[in-house]
């Protein structure tokens, strides 16, 4: 007589639970998806993709600074390349980012159940713009020393001085290298499991797919 095979666990539990949560909300065919609506085609959806290159290329070159310090991206031809890396592609970052942020609104992205979405994007944009500013004074030359002293008397002015000191190098610079990086990369990491979960926002008057008249012809996502 055969003995009888144990049962396959049914994944109970708290693990099982959150497993379960998470394959109904973003199955894997939504996370890395083959085909997008015929209306991703248009330019204007590049500037989200295009956002997150550059943070890519922005966290590597900070984690290149970071590793070797002020003095080597000062003084070495190799640090000082790697800083304008940096800095380029901050300036990147921000024009794309901005463009993202200013077509969702004006394409209403917080439509059809967005709202967290937008939401979770403006403020990765606004903790951006503090990490931005922590980078500036954090350069160590005249331009971080002037941005610096004026930046403290504004910080003053809100009552904020106790808490950050922007002419405090070692808190300006372990804020930039050790918190912010953290905060936006989580927040983008949101916002992208977010768009894949929701998907991408139609154009405004676009039929919802599956509804009469709507376009069926869909374009390969880009690998």
């Amino acid at each position: 007589m055969s003995r009888a095979q144990p049962e396959e666990p049914t994944g109970g539990g708290w693990t099982g639970t959150i497993r379960n949560q998470i394959a109904g909300r973003l199955p894997l065919e939504e996370l890395l998806p083959t085909r997008q609506p015929d209306y991703v085609r248009s330019w204007v959806y590049l500037f989200g993709a295009i956002t997150i290159a550059a943070l890519i290329w922005v966290m590597a070159s900070g984690v290149v600074l970071a590793f070797f310090g002020p003095q080597w991206w000062h003084r070495s031809s190799i640090g000082r390349f790697f800083n304008s890396l940096h800095f380029w592609g901050v300036q990147v970052f921000f024009v794309f980012l901005v463009l993202h942020l200013w077509t969702q609104f004006w394409a209403a992205g917080w439509r059809d159940g967005r709202g967290p979405t937008w939401v979770i994007g403006v403020v990765a944009f606004l903790t951006s713009i503090v990490a931005a500013f922590t980078g500036y004074v954090s350069q160590q030359n005249f331009d971080a020393q002037w941005i610096a002293v004026n930046a403290k008397d504004a910080i003053n002015a809100t009552g904020l001085g106790a808490i950050f000191n922007p002419l405090n190098f070692g808190q300006a610079y372990g804020i930039h290298i050790m918190l912010l990086p953290v905060v936006v990369v989580l927040l983008v990491a949101i916002h992208i499991a977010l768009v894949r979960m929701k998907g991408v926002v139609r154009p405004i008057g676009a039929p919802a797919p599956g509804v009469s008249g709507a376009a069926t012809d869909d374009t390969e996502a880009s690998a």
